[in-house]
């Protein structure tokens, strides 16, 4: 039985036959991306370099060799290769338990493709039991859980060190628990509505086209 690192170094270098040569391309954040991040080390003499969605990426793409670029100084890219902390069977995600999840909506937006990288228990019939994160600005927290109280869904402001995690863009994270989210499209365009959010970490208008699987027998390939 392969362990989960073991799948995650599989799906990592199973993505590197997505990456365009001669191109950038938009790199994710996550434990599953640093395996990906790794392994395009051995490509970085044959593309120009990277777009990254955190801090933390791009540090360790810079560390390998690998340029980075500003998402403004880039037009469209070819392929953006991400983790997902669930995804659906029609590629729609939760995403952000890394609290990266607006700059990966930024990336994702800015990619033709999107190819998602993960093992076989993030894969579910309907989103919603993995925590929900939410980047909203601060003075709006409160305000926004009992936003999601009305769906039944429980909001917290996560925390770090005893003081509410902050964000690369300088904000804070809500993780709502107890939805069951059915309809993820028309989930997120309401949810992108409520003053005070800057991201819900629902991926339904910027889903995976691919999804790369780690399972026991080796990595599996979805298309959506």
């Amino acid at each position: 039985m392969l362990t989960q690192d073991e799948l995650k170094n599989l799906v990592g270098q199973a993505a590197l036959q997505y990456v365009v040569p001669g191109e950038i391309v938009g790199v994710g954040t996550g434990s599953t991306v640093n395996k990906f991040i790794d392994a395009l080390a051995s490509m970085r003499d044959q593309i120009k370099g990277a777009v990254s969605s955190s801090v933390a990426s791009t540090e360790r793409l810079l560390a390998l060799g690998i340029p980075v670029f500003d998402a403004n100084e880039v037009g469209e890219l070819s392929v953006y290769i991400d983790g997902a902390d669930e995804i659906d069977h029609q590629g729609n995600m939760i995403k952000g338990g890394g609290a990266a999840l607006t700059r990966e909506k930024i990336v994702a937006a800015q990619s033709r493709r999107f190819v998602c990288i993960a093992d076989e228990s993030k894969l579910v019939p309907t989103l919603g039991k993995f925590p929900l994160p939410v980047e909203a600005i601060p003075m709006a927290t409160q305000r926004l859980v009992r936003q999601f109280a009305a769906l039944g869904g429980v909001a917290k402001v996560r925390m770090k060190g005893g003081e509410p995690l902050v964000t690369d863009n300088g904000q804070h994270i809500l993780d709502v628990t107890g939805l069951q989210i059915r309809d993820p499209l028309a989930f997120e365009s309401e949810v992108n509505q409520w003053p005070g959010v800057v991201t819900v970490g629902v991926f339904a208008h910027q889903r995976a086209q691919i999804c790369l699987l780690g399972t026991a027998s080796g990595v599996k390939t979805l298309t959506f």
